[in-house]
């Protein structure tokens, strides 16, 4: 989307007529406090994401590919045992 010279006058203009020359630095301001809250917002929570990721990757369960035939039954009847308990 871009805007051309005429454009972006227009839409001033139109600003200056709605809501007047000394609220129109109040709106920006508010604007921009708006999009720092929500871009702060956005980092906190692919953050929290990855952390949780991180915390899922990391369980201690044993990997089936790594293990043996017999560790792998003896792994199975103890999640067996588990779940009657």
């Amino acid at each position: 989307m871009n805007f051309g010279t005429t454009e972006i006058i227009l839409i001033v203009a139109v600003l200056f007529l709605l809501f007047g020359a000394s609220r129109l630095p109040q709106l920006a301001k508010s604007l921009g406090q708006s999009r720092k809250a929500f871009r702060e917002g956005m980092r906190e929570a692919e953050e929290e994401e990855a952390s949780e990721r991180a915390r899922l990757s990391a369980r201690t369960e044993p990997q089936i590919a790594s293990m043996s035939d017999d560790e792998v039954a003896a792994e199975m009847s103890r999640r067996a045992g588990a779940k009657q308990s």
